[in-house]
């Protein structure tokens, strides 16, 4: 193969049921890095959550390296940077740090690591105002939009002030972010160590992520954008209550499956690199059809947001993921309101009300 690696070696490489394949099934333990493209290496930190890692890559560049997304702000992350940067990224110079979005694993160390690097900071412009925004909530006390938002959406009075309460807590995970950084944007190529990265930009999970193509020998660093086991999360905050990131989500999958090879190497943010682009595209636009598909069976009565979960997750949604499931259950009705398939009524009690229509665009 064009990237250098072997995948239908089965020494080499596991195909999974979905047919995807894994040509390095095994990931980097505690201060180590695997090869997995000429120039690049895969390593992972740890994150005290359910989604318990964080892949981050190093490409080699001239005499150093550019950086790919940082993890988050804890001390265990730290530690292992250190040992990564001694060991075995050799105490080469950093020469920049590439954040794919502003999620805090993704971001929460960049400020910390160009500070210690003495590295530039690279982000999409819109990724970069938002951390800066989000970080400025630190210690502010919620709005009342923001209850206003849960309420409509079936929170009960203890749930809202549970949301008061966590409000502002981006900057725990983020170190404070560089007061300056260098803009990438849809379409710029970037030299790394010679050779040119496209930008390719996706929205919806965040809103303006980007993913960095090797067009050489196909080697992508996806970020949260094409994830090989899960799904990322689309959702609608109180910031901007009508927004349709789950328009802007399949939209940006289907003009990435016309761009990326099929067989390139794709190099998320959590699971393992990955050969099978196309299939797994399909399957992600496949899965949020079928669930919209559920949504408007269960819209048949009146139903709130809290009312829908049953149609989009597999599990129980507990108090842990209650935000983001409120988040990605208002966006697939967002969605449907968008092409005018339901209605949404506000009662007295500030609670809105989604119903299917007739007519209107199909899911």
């Amino acid at each position: 193969m064009a990237d250098g690696v072997a995948p239908a070696d089965i020494d080499q490489a596991t195909r999974d049921a979905r047919g995807l394949t894994y040509p390095h099934p095994v990931p980097p333990g505690f201060g180590e890095a695997i090869a997995v493209a000429p120039g690049v290496l895969w390593m992972r930190l740890s994150m005290p959550i359910a989604l318990n890692h964080i892949n981050v890559y190093a490409v080699e560049d001239g005499d150093g390296w550019a950086l790919i997304d940082t993890g988050l702000n804890i001390p265990d992350s730290r530690d292992r940077w250190e040992a990564m940067l001694t060991g075995p990224l050799g105490g080469r110079p950093v020469t920049r740090v590439i954040c794919t979005h502003m999620h805090p694993d993704h971001i929460g160390l960049a400020g910390w690591l160009c500070e210690r690097t003495g590295a530039p900071l690279v982000m999409t412009r819109v990724e970069y105002v938002t951390a800066r925004m989000l970080l400025a909530d630190t210690g502010q006390p919620a709005p009342e939009a923001g209850a206003v938002h849960y309420r409509a959406a079936g929170w009960d009075e203890a749930q809202i002030e549970t949301y008061r309460r966590e409000f502002g807590q981006f900057g725990r995970a983020v170190s404070p972010m560089p007061v300056g950084y260098v803009r990438m944007r849809e379409g710029d190529r970037l030299s790394i160590g010679g050779q040119d990265w496209q930008v390719l930009v996706g929205e919806g999970h965040s809103p303006e992520h980007a993913c960095l193509w090797r067009e050489s020998d196909g080697v992508v660093l996806g970020g949260d954008q094409i994830l090989p086991r899960i799904s990322s999360n689309v959702s609608v905050w109180p910031t901007e209550p009508d927004a349709d990131p789950l328009g802007d989500w399949l939209d940006s999958l289907a003009r990435m499956k016309g761009v990326l090879p099929h067989d390139g190497l794709i190099l998320p943010s959590h699971g393992e690199p990955f050969h099978g682009v196309h299939t797994r595209l399909d399957a992600l636009i496949r899965g949020h059809e079928v669930s919209l598909k559920r949504l408007e069976k269960t819209l048949r009565t009146p139903k709130r947001a809290v009312d829908v979960f049953g149609a989009l997750f597999a599990r129980a949604v507990g108090d842990g993921v209650r935000g983001m499931a409120t988040g990605e259950a208002i966006a697939h009705l967002n969605y449907l309101l968008h092409r005018g398939r339901v209605s949404r009524v506000r009662d007295a009690d500030g609670v809105d009300w989604w119903t299917m229509i007739e007519g209107g665009e199909a899911a």
